[in-house]
């Protein structure tokens, strides 16, 4: 089965707002109380050998410390903070294509809205 075969098919299996954006690209988006205070919008593509996760964790705002989340880094797993020039938060996931299965999608998919989560309750807290 292809890796697009597999995440078309665990994409569709979720529960909530799921779409498909076109071939190999998805969009989940999951409501404020599993989101961190407000809807996280993750998107998934395959392209390129990867499978490739992304989601929207916060807006640039002077009270954040960008390089707070890139130290973060260095405790993550499969997942990492990136910051826009702007001062947006992302976190990102790949994935080899060839590694791709149910488990390793659910696990990337978990460990990136994770992130996104941990990182709005730590800018919600401070």
């Amino acid at each position: 089965m292809s890796a697009v075969s597999v995440v078309d098919a665990y994409v569709q299996s979720l529960p909530g707002e799921t779409r498909r954006l076109g071939n190999g690209e998805w969009g989940i988006t999951l409501p404020a109380s599993q989101g961190g205070g407000w809807p996280l919008d993750v998107g998934v593509r395959v392209a390129d050998g990867l499978l490739r996760v992304q989601a929207f964790a916060l807006g640039a705002d002077d009270a954040i410390n960008p390089w707070n989340f890139l130290h973060w880094n260095r405790g993550t797993r499969m997942v990492r903070f990136a910051c826009t020039r702007t001062g947006d938060i992302w976190v990102q996931a790949e994935l080899p294509a060839t590694a791709v299965d149910e488990t390793q999608v659910d696990r990337l998919l978990g460990l990136t809205v994770e992130g996104a989560v941990a990182a709005r309750h730590a800018m919600a807290a401070s």
